[in-house]
């Protein structure tokens, strides 16, 4: 299998290519016969940065697993880099899509760049003899752009939880992903560690223009600037999707969560707050 890795430059009058499409997508949990996900149509860019936001059970983590190749939907289509789930090696296609997650097994004794190294063969334990020299001072390239060399070092386990988070970052990166997942990447953050990891991601994207990404997250405050479009979810249906401005409203917000929600926003950082009743 290939996966094409080319995109359409900025420049270009054709819309860029799309990374990740559900169509028609649902999820059924056969063992209840709970409806997790309904009729979900949605598509992902390059270039661009979602963020996917609903109360706890509205089907958040459920895409991110379907658009990182983990699980397969009940029914509909979901592609992701122009192949099909059910027709492709999801082996294969895991490989090349970067994801972050807290739920990552990650070997406690491991050392920050031995854990960005793993990256590169998409283990768990790390497979030495892969790994040339090349590979290798790439993981330290990714650690220093993430802006923690100084762990490459040290146990993983002894890092702080936004050092752990940028360390998953730069191991997601090793495969050169055109998409990149991030699976509440802020949780048990301080405020000084998130609002570092939120710059961090915002170079990010700054810098490799032809990178998509989708952020799942509960707190508009966790978004960073380049968060250009943001799916709604309510009960495992889609509430509204669309570039950033237009979805993230008082009124929107809203009607997502049920209940009434105050948004504004201040120098490309958003903010929501309960309303009055």
């Amino acid at each position: 299998m290939t996966l094409s890795t080319s995109v359409v430059p900025p420049s270009d009058p054709r819309p860029a290519r799309v990374i990740a499409a559900l169509d028609g997508v649902g999820v059924r949990r056969f063992t209840t016969d709970q409806i997790i996900l309904d009729g979900i149509d949605w598509s992902v860019r390059a270039g661009e940065h979602w963020a996917l936001l609903g109360a706890n059970g509205a089907g958040k983590t459920t895409i991110l697993r379907l658009v990182g190749a983990l699980m397969f939907p009940t029914v509909g289509t979901v592609e992701v880099l122009g192949h099909r789930l059910g027709r492709v090696d999801v082996r294969e296609l895991r490989a090349v899509i970067g994801l972050v997650s807290g739920a990552q097994k990650v070997p406690q004794d491991a050392t920050g760049h031995t854990v960005v190294l793993t990256g590169a063969s998409g283990t768990v334990q790390p497979l030495w003899r892969t790994y040339d020299a090349e590979v290798r001072e790439r993981a330290h390239e990714l650690l220093a752009e993430l802006d923690c060399k100084e762990l490459a070092d040290r146990p993983y386990g002894v890092c702080s939880g936004g050092q752990r988070a940028r360390i998953l970052i730069a191991r997601a990166l090793m495969s050169r992903p055109s998409l990149l997942l991030l699976d509440e990447p802020f949780n048990a953050l301080d405020l000084p560690s998130r609002e570092d990891l939120i710059d961090t991601l915002h170079q990010l994207a700054l810098g490799r223009p032809e990178l998509a990404t989708v952020t799942v997250t509960h707190h508009l405050e966790e978004l960073s600037p380049a968060i250009d479009h943001a799916l709604l979810l309510r009960e495992g249906r889609v509430q509204a999707r669309g570039p950033v401005a237009e979805v993230l409203t008082g009124e929107r917000m809203t009607a997502c969560f049920g209940r009434p929600i105050e948004v504004s926003r201040h120098e490309g950082r958003w903010l929501a707050r309960s309303g009055r009743r």
